[in-house]
């Protein structure tokens, strides 16, 4: 294949796209699968679903970062992160990875399939590319707002195109997403090996497309109504409706592909439960909660480390006195959560809430909780009965008249340990407990940024090579959004 050069990827130009021998899953593998071998659609796949995958879920990126924004986690051996100081290395490798590696082979893979054209397969394994794709711009979108989406892969060596609104990009995502829920076929072929989310099964893809659709709504339904209410509508039925439909990425106890941050590889100290996570849990007797975390070495207790305090503060005991993430949260084979059953019932829930044609909100958001129980309960070979789902779910009962609490609450606790969605809808939804009683803190030892005026940052800056790489661009888009700080809000949740 004659190889086409990258325009987009931070100012950094590619040549070769990342490959992966041929596999339906990764312990199939024994190699790294981010090492450049051939060029197929299959390969690129593998390496655009793990490259994604292994950056969202990466201590240095989920963990100090996202899972720190949700309010998770709080920092313990380095707590500025937790302060809102942002690690610029980290910054990069999101903004570097998901357009480099991942998109880029994405776009790839329908840049090489034009050739094919009417091939058996070829349509659905584009329209899987199409699906993949909207998912991670929609993530960038809503980590930085404005960002290079119409000019990021044309073929040519410029490498400073221009940044797109958001709100056109959702557009384009959605109508792309409808289209190709209509174009897979479930009576032809895709990707008969490569695809470690849905093995190449077309109707699982095309049931994601719809709940991805959903997600997208739901985010800017406060800054556009209708609109999210006339995709909601027409697109729920199709969507999950079971926990073996949600999509994951499934690591495997083997080196290159076990779960990035996991502590068999080494002993992780970074981070302590945040006393915001634990002790909400705790209250309502979570039964999530020794799954979510491990009790601390010193004194076996569920102790919770308060959200960004430093540890120069003589109160602050060592990091043994504080509880840690759970032992699945760090396993090897612990699976990247791309979308989940229970986050499709938490939407409906909401959009029920908000007059939708949708189903009965209580029933909805009894079954998301349901759901993310069960999940885990699977997942952990434990058991978690249905006496004690239902005696939790007696203590948090759906209230009409405080339904983004109650529904938010929820929700958030459903995402664990997906830090990047759980922050999205916390600056969207703007939850606290129900009751309004409020969830989250400041930050003890107080902020290291004075752009984060309101509690938690609502997008990260732009990576710094932007401002000096692709500087006119880079200054329209810091016009455009409102300012290059971790303060500014982004178009949906300014309402």
């Amino acid at each position: 294949m004659t190889k086409t050069i990258l325009k987009y990827s931070g100012a950094l130009l590619l040549t070769v796209s990342l490959a992966i021998s041929s596999c339906t899953k990764l312990d199939d593998m024994n190699r790294d699968p981010t090492k450049p071998t051939t060029t197929e659609p299959q390969y690129l796949l593998t390496g655009a679903q793990k490259s994604a995958m292994d950056v969202l879920y990466s201590g240095l990126q989920n963990g100090y970062i996202a899972m720190h924004y949700a309010q998770f986690w709080s920092g313990n051996a380095r707590v500025a992160d937790s302060q809102y100081q942002l690690d610029q290395g980290n910054n990069n490798t999101i903004w570097n990875t998901l357009y480099s590696y991942s998109l880029h082979n994405l776009d790839a893979i329908i840049t090489m399939n034009q050739s094919k054209a009417g091939q058996p397969g070829v349509a659905n394994q584009n329209a899987i590319a199409h699906i993949m794709r909207a998912w991670v711009f929609q993530i960038l979108a809503d980590t930085y707002g404005n960002i290079p989406y119409t000019d990021a892969f044309k073929n040519t060596t410029d490498i400073t195109p221009k940044y797109d609104d958001p709100q056109a990009i959702y557009k384009s995502l959605i109508d792309t997403l409808e289209a190709q829920v209509k174009i897979l076929d479930a009576s032809q072929t895709s990707f008969n090996t490569g695809d470690i989310i849905y093995s190449g099964d077309v109707e699982s893809w095309r049931r994601l497309g719809h709940s991805l659709l959903l997600r997208m709504a739901i985010r800017m339904v406060d800054a556009s109504p209708e609109k999210a209410k006339q995709i909601i509508e027409a697109h729920y039925q199709q969507a999950f409706t079971e926990n073996s439909q949600g999509a994951q990425f499934q690591y495997v106890d083997a080196l290159p592909n076990r779960y990035p941050q996991n502590d068999e590889d080494r002993p992780i100290i970074d981070f302590a439960i945040s006393t915001t996570l634990l002790d909400y849990m705790k209250g309502l007797e979570d039964p999530r909660l020794p799954i979510y975390a491990r009790p601390s070495t010193t004194g076996n207790e569920f102790v919770g480390l308060p959200y960004g305090w430093t540890t120069s503060d003589p109160q602050h005991q060592t990091d043994d006195h504080y509880a840690s993430p759970g032992k699945q949260i760090y396993s090897p084979t612990m699976p990247g959560i791309l979308m989940s059953y229970s986050e499709v019932e938490f939407i409906l829930a909401e959009a029920a809430a908000r007059g939708m044609n949708v189903g009965d909100a209580a029933t909805h958001y009894t079954n998301g909780i349901k759901a993310s129980m069960h999940y885990w309960a699977d997942l952990t070979k434990t058991t978690i009965s249905d006496d004690t789902i239902n005696a939790y779910i007696a203590k948090v009962p759906y209230a009409a008249a405080d339904w983004r609490n109650v529904i938010g609450t929820q929700k958030w606790l459903a995402l664990y340990p997906q830090g990047f969605q759980a922050w999205f809808e916390r600056t969207r939804l703007k939850f606290k407990k129900p009751g309004g009683q409020p969830l989250f803190m400041a930050p003890k030892s107080g902020s290291l940024d004075a752009s984060v005026t309101e509690g938690v940052p609502y997008r990260l800056t732009y990576p710094l090579p932007e401002q000096t790489q692709n500087k006119a661009n880079y200054d329209a888009a810091a016009s455009a959004v409102g300012g290059d700080f971790k303060g500014t809000k982004l178009w949906y949740n300014k309402f």
